[in-house]
């Protein structure tokens, strides 16, 4: 597959116009974005900054404390809703949307296959997330097909564990937990969606769900019992079936290690036999568990968090040397294009942020390294690209460098740049009109540039480290070639201008197929204005550039 870029963006707050932004404010007080808000101006915009896949997050029906009983769909209590506007992740209905994001919520199915309909036809993909893992508490299906039974429906809730059953019980137990869940009953108790087997979660649990029973026994050791087939994974399959067949081209499958990887390996299989193009990218943090979920799993990519995005944070944030960054694509022997990488997204703390670096201009290295390393895929944030802060306390979601996905908000940097629909950026300060720019130009390179959608890395960070005029706490270099085209990238990481020499080993003319002497014309893809003399590649010479503090520099040599 091709290289490509995803944009993340929560439709509730996309949106949004609303500006008053009351602390746990309702969808009355606060507004919500709609399905209708992404119109055919808003997706040529977002496509024109390089973006190929839209992830919109929070699109199945989840749990809110917002009544639409009105319309049929059964209430929830909001003892176990996280937010007046609740958890895109504690799915309600896996069959339906959240009524939040339509004009007519009678009328929601349609607008949402309008919005797949318009993003297709500027050009782009969909991504919607998948939450295989758990359910909201009170989970009802009120669209289900006809024939379908319910999660639980079936269920023995006097067994603790059954291969039979959809969820882990707590016999004779009633949900008792360490906070006021005011009157809400639940009986039997059921598991908790974080692994909690137990029927008094605490406020840091994720309490607002319950656990999915994929067959793994872990009342008594966690025995895996798949034979026959569990009744979840007929369920979670056609589910995923049902979401395909509305046209989509991806899922972000949430807590993907928290389900057991046969399931995938089954359900993805059989998917993909319908529709063979559909992008399966998993959530996982434990690098162990990565080959398993690829050749097993049958997954397309997996989040490369605790790999590349740490390493990438805390040379931004916490000063590590930056020569790490080798070590941190090393790591995956071989699996590294089939990574995502990004530097924010909704779980992580926008770089903005006082928990990050406190301006979003300081990642630009960074980025580029997540862009530009590898052949994956990479990431953005709905915002990001403007320097969003993250730097509200909204309600549920405090203040915490997140932008919240509990309440109901709007985003300043979003709507300066929407600018009441127009999507013309007037409302943008020339800081975030510059930060765009460097996104809009960074990942248009990123997909047009074949040296690196398709080319291979030479990392120039081994050969530099006895540089006395290549600082590798603070700078990074490599080079991308496929054929005849020709990158080198030079980072400064550091938060001063300083002048760097990069020096070029014999082997990268061997493994590169260079030729030593040969001269090129040099172009800063970034900044087409930069000019530099004509470079002479040799494994005898070094290349000497002044880099700008937290910058970095796409150099295209092109042979004269």
């Amino acid at each position: 597959m091709s290289k490509f870029v995803i944009y993340q963006v929560l439709p509730r707050l996309f949106g949004n116009t609303n500006t008053t932004n009351k602390q746990n404010g309702t969808i009355q007080e606060n507004g919500c974005g709609k399905f209708n808000s992404f119109t055919t101006k808003a997706l040529r915009e977002i496509k024109s900054l390089g973006i190929t896949h839209v992830w919109y997050t929070g699109i199945i029906e989840h749990a809110t404390q917002t009544d639409y009983s009105a319309f049929g769909i059964q209430k929830d209590h909001p003892g176990v809703v996280k937010g007046k506007a609740g958890s895109a992740y504690a799915i309600k209905d896996y069959y339906d949307v959240d009524p939040d994001l339509a004009e007519n919520v009678e009328n929601r199915m349609a607008e949402f296959e309008e919005l797949v309909d318009r993003t297709h036809k500027v050009g782009m993909k969909v991504i919607i997330d998948f939450v295989p893992n758990h359910v909201a508490r009170q989970y009802h299906s009120d669209a289900k097909p006809a024939g379908v039974s319910d999660l639980g429906e079936n269920d023995h809730s006097e067994w603790a564990f059954s291969p039979l059953n959809n969820f882990y019980y707590l016999p004779n137990q009633p949900f008792n937990p360490q906070f006021d869940a005011q009157g809400y009953i639940e009986f039997p108790a059921k598991a908790t969606g974080n692994d909690r087997f137990t029927a008094s979660p605490t406020k840091n649990d994720w309490y607002e769900t319950v656990k999915l029973n994929y067959g793994v026994n872990y009342v008594e050791g966690g025995q895996r019992q798949f034979s026959p087939v569990p009744d979840t994974w007929f369920k979670m399959r056609d589910i995923l079936l049902f979401w395909a067949s509305k046209k989509i081209d991806g899922f972000r499958c949430d807590m993907a290690e928290m389900v057991p990887v046969e399931f995938w390996g089954w359900a993805i299989s059989q998917v993909k036999l319908q529709y063979p193009e559909i992008l399966f990218i998993a959530e996982v943090y434990n690098p162990a568990e990565y080959r398993n979920y690829i050749c097993n799993g049958k997954f397309d990519y997996l989040y490369d968090k605790v790999g590349m995005y740490d390493m990438l944070r805390n040379v931004t944030s916490r000063n590590f040397p930056v020569r790490d960054i080798t070590g941190a694509w090393q790591s995956l022997g071989g699996i590294e294009h089939q990574m995502l990488n990004f530097l924010e997204n909704h779980d992580e703390q926008r770089i903005g942020s006082g928990f990050f670096s406190g301006n979003g201009m300081y990642a630009q290295p960074a980025m580029i390294v997540a862009a530009t390393l590898t052949q994956a895929p990479v990431m953005i944030y709905f915002g990001q690209e403007l320097g969003e802060l993250g730097m509200n306390s909204e309600g549920f979601s405090g203040m915490d460098g997140r932008t919240t996905i509990f309440d109901y908000w709007g985003v300043k940097s979003i709507q300066a740049w929407a600018n009441g629909g127009k999507f013309d950026g007037k409302g943008l300060t020339q800081d975030q009109k510059n930060l765009r720019i460097f996104y809009q130009k960074l990942l248009n390179i990123t997909i047009s540039e074949k040296a690196i959608t398709k080319g291979v890395m030479f990392d120039l960070e081994f050969a530099n480290f006895e540089n006395t005029k290549f600082n590798s706490h603070e700078q990074y270099a490599y080079f991308r070639k496929y054929e005849d085209e020709l990158l080198l990238v030079v980072l400064n990481f550091d938060d001063k201008q300083l002048e760097t020499e990069v020096r070029f080993p014999y082997e990268a003319f061997q493994y590169l197929k260079l030729e030593e002497g040969q001269n090129y014309r040099v172009v800063n893809l970034l900044d087409e204005t930069d000019k530099f003399p004509l470079l002479t590649l040799s494994s005898k010479e070094l290349f000497v550039v002044l880099m700008p503090a937290w910058k970095g520099m796409i150099l295209k040599l092109i042979k004269v």
